[in-house]
């Protein structure tokens, strides 16, 4: 019982910390909604997503063999420039980790090259979407994320000889860390709206999680360039890029308040 205990908890706080980028991600993404329905935007998006992260574990715990074995038809090699050997695992990580940089670099541009900022979520229509739309991409997005943390949790279970007990412990570890996600959601979102010029930062720690999971996407698949084998980034490398970046971002403010009020 202690075991099982110590085994939640451990799990819970896996969640919490693999799922600090998804919620990166879904206050940015919500942000793309009509202002009068950006709250409901997430909560609705994190409670669709605990529930299809549930039904995620079931069929990956069935499957699990699948998702590691590489697919015949996408396993090759072209002379010694590239082989490969994709999985399902592999493809949806790939994938993520595309669309997410994608995602980080078109909102960057749009950054760069909207001249009046305070005004742009009035005039630019195109970078809207429909509550229902976002809803949909966090939800999506969501999966991808979840993908890490539950093999890991599956890992971390195995040694629970009842396979039953294992999966209420996972399903337990999955609602309790998207009821907490839920509960920092708006207070990420009203943070990076009181404070605009942290959004960039929000983008860049973005596009290094799609570095990441793209990274791993190609690891996963085996992928080798010119005899190379890709290496997936570890998750100390992450917390530490992202701490750097951090950092850099503080000082960087303070040295430019410290700038203008020299000017003045």
């Amino acid at each position: 019982m202690l075991e099982n205990l110590f085994t939640l908890l451990m799990l819970v706080m896996l969640q919490a910390v693999l799922g600090f980028d998804n919620l990166l991600y879904i206050s940015l993404e919500s942000k793309k909604a009509p202002l009068i329905e950006q709250k409901r935007v997430r909560k609705l998006g994190i409670l669709i997503a605990i529930i299809l992260r549930i039904i995620l574990l079931f069929l990956l715990v069935s499957i699990i063999d699948y998702f590691k074995e590489p697919f015949s038809f996408l396993t090759g090699k072209i002379e010694d420039v590239v082989s490969f050997a994709f999985n399902g695992h592999s493809i949806i990580v790939l994938l993520g980790g595309g669309f997410i940089i994608y995602t980080a670099i078109k909102e960057i541009w749009h950054m760069i090259s909207t001249k009046d900022l305070d005004n742009s979520e009035m005039v630019d229509t195109k970078s809207k979407k429909t509550a229902n739309a976002a809803i949909f991409s966090i939800v999506i997005m969501n999966l991808v994320f979840s993908f890490d943390s539950i093999l890991a949790a599956i890992g971390l279970t195995s040694s629970i000889e009842n396979s039953t007990t294992a999966f209420i412990i996972m399903a337990i570890a999955i609602v309790v860390s998207g009821l907490l996600m839920l509960f920092l959601a708006d207070k990420v979102s009203e943070f990076l709206a009181k404070n605009r010029m942290y959004e960039v930062l929000g983008l860049f720690i973005l596009f290094i999680v799609g570095i990441m999971l793209v990274t791993e996407g190609g690891h996963l698949a085996h992928i080798k360039l010119f005899g190379n084998e890709i290496v997936p980034m570890s998750k100390t490398t992450f917390y530490f890029v992202i701490a750097i970046l951090i950092i850099t971002d503080i000082v960087q403010g303070r040295y430019q308040k410290k700038l203008m009020s020299s000017k003045k």
